[in-house]
């Protein structure tokens, strides 16, 4: 857990009563397997300077930190990222969601290209309100934008936090018909842009002191906030014993193959109903870890892609109804060499035929680009079925598959001379033929390597 706290260091502790005479600085506690939690760290620098620093939000991989810097009645919202296991210096994020006013609160939406933030700026509903921004395929921030009527009020709202379905957004007001203070509240997305009717969290969540900074686990079942019913701001948790959420977490390692040293890499992932590219994230520089949000209702199309490596593709195609699940899979990665082989798991034909279907574009587009930028290597496309029908219509339409492919590179421009088809029908399976798992893992297309110019 990463949380903001006034506290002194021990020989503070005599000269200083008030703990409001502190700065606010950044700490880290983690649970021990035993669920107690650690006593909390001062990171020191760079999160932590001579100013007020807080931690305002947390990318949902935890590879990102929002950090607020500056003194009372003004500040900015500021970035940090984990390189290995050390934090970057804080880059001020800059326009447009800093503002010459007070920037506080910020939360990313699980694709990491939209944040909501608080600000105190002009023209909003009054006091301080919640915007919204997005970034465009360059990294750059657009627009902020108000969240309106519907959620704020005339007086404050602070404490905003998305949740990693990217459909749930917590915020505390003084609005809203509050119990007193600032009360806790949750609403649901309605469309692209617009917002259900916010919802109380009422009691024993929300008292008539300040409920606030409210944060909630992957699964729903856990929630974090801090409160003032005590006298002084202190973190409490919450239970939700019913609990539904439509989210999947996939996490692992990046590994290589034959090292099974960790990777740095790229991981793009695409709606492959429509070929839109919806999220791009990195695994960590030095343990190799990944974690992704996948919200259910959606096909997805994932490759990992690193310098000196042939890419790995993987399809998640998730109900709208699949209930919260964390799916756990270390990734190994191939180095670009004679022999090397990977499964192009997001190539897609018409049933019985060779008809390459529109989703299949991203994976296609991405063996034109692996073999724009090696030049010298010669490649095999071969086609695999399962064991269902006779080996010699198997063989014909693998083969079939496999120059299907093959037809579509030679279309982006690669040299015919570098590249082969075979169908193999089911001579190779890689798993039984006895399970409709088994069969679907070996009705695949194949990528190898078998020549370095």
């Amino acid at each position: 857990m990463i949380f903001t706290s006034r506290r002194g260091i021990e020989w503070e502790v005599k000269k200083k009563i008030d703990p409001y005479d502190y700065v606010e600085n950044v700490y880290i506690t983690t649970r021990t397997l035993k669920g107690d939690w650690t006593a909390p760290v001062n990171p020191g620098e760079p999160l932590n300077n001579d100013m007020h620093n807080a931690s305002v939000g947390l990318s949902p991989d935890g590879q990102k930190i929002f950090v607020y810097r500056g003194y009372e009645g003004g500040g900015d919202i500021f970035e940090s990222k984990l390189d290995g296991d050390k934090w970057t210096e804080p880059v001020n994020v800059g326009q447009p969601i800093n503002s010459e006013f007070y920037e506080a609160s910020a939360s990313f939406s699980p694709d990491g290209r939209t944040v909501y933030f608080v600000s105190e700026r002009l023209g909003g509903r009054g006091g301080s309100d919640i915007y919204v921004a997005t970034k465009n395929r360059n990294g750059v921030w657009g627009r902020a934008t108000n969240l309106g009527r519907n959620i704020n009020t005339e007086l404050n709202e602070r404490g905003v936090f998305m949740h990693p379905d990217g459909m749930t957004l917590y915020f505390s007001s003084e609005g809203h018909n509050s119990m007193g203070g600032y009360d806790i509240f949750k609403v649901q997305k309605k469309g692209r842009r617009g917002w259900m009717k916010p919802e109380n969290l009422g009691y024993p969540i929300n008292t008539p002191l300040d409920d606030m900074f409210f944060s909630v686990t992957a699964n729903g079942r856990h929630g974090y906030f801090s409160s003032s019913k005590d006298g002084t701001q202190d973190i409490y948790k919450v239970i939700f014993k019913d609990a539904v959420n439509l989210l999947t977490l996939l996490k692992g390692h990046i590994l290589d193959e034959e090292t099974k040293q960790p990777i740095f890499a790229e991981i793009d992932i695409v709606d492959l109903t429509n070929n839109e590219d919806i999220a791009n994230f990195e695994s960590n520089k030095t343990t190799g870890e990944y974690l992704i949000s996948l919200p259910s209702g959606v096909n997805y199309g994932i490759s990992v892609k690193a310098d000196g490596y042939l890419f790995h593709s993987e399809n998640f195609n998730i109900d709208s109804t699949a209930e919260f699940k964390e799916v756990y899979k270390d990734i190994f990665l191939k180095r670009i060499k004679v022999g090397s082989i990977v499964v192009l798991n997001n190539i897609f034909f018409d049933f019985n035929k060779a008809t390459l279907r529109p989703e299949s574009t991203n994976e296609l587009d991405r063996i034109v680009k692996l073999l724009a930028e090696n030049p010298k290597i010669v490649v095999e496309i071969s086609g695999h079925t399962d064991n269902i029908g006779s080996a010699a219509y198997n063989k014909k339409l693998s083969g079939e598959r496999a120059k299907a492919v093959v037809d579509y590179l030679i279309s982006k421009g690669i040299a015919a001379s570098r590249l082969s088809s075979k169908g193999y029908g089911f001579d190779q399976p890689i798993a039984p033929n006895d399970t409709e798992v088994g069969r679907q893992m070996n009705r695949r297309t194949e990528f190898k390597i078998i020549d370095a110019k």
